[in-house]
């Protein structure tokens, strides 16, 4: 993969990822403060994974896609 791909991959997970995890800390943050850190990550990334792969980052790519490109122009 050339590194301009990368970059883009990079900025759409960062795009969703970024968002969850201070959504997800804010709403259970407190309730899962009491837990050793090791539960408190399996908690979230078991969580915000698949909503990474199934919905955020599809949804990114969806909204990109609506965006137009100087390809596109041409």
């Amino acid at each position: 993969m050339k590194t301009k791909l990368k970059l883009i991959a990079s900025f759409k997970i960062w795009i969703v990822i970024y968002p969850s995890i201070t959504l997800f800390l804010y709403f259970f943050g407190e309730a899962l403060a009491a837990l050793p850190l090791y539960q408190r990550t399996f908690l979230l990334t078991i969580s915000l994974v698949p909503w990474m792969v199934f919905v955020g980052v599809p949804f990114v790519e969806s909204v990109l896609r609506l965006i137009p490109t100087r390809d596109d122009e041409n």
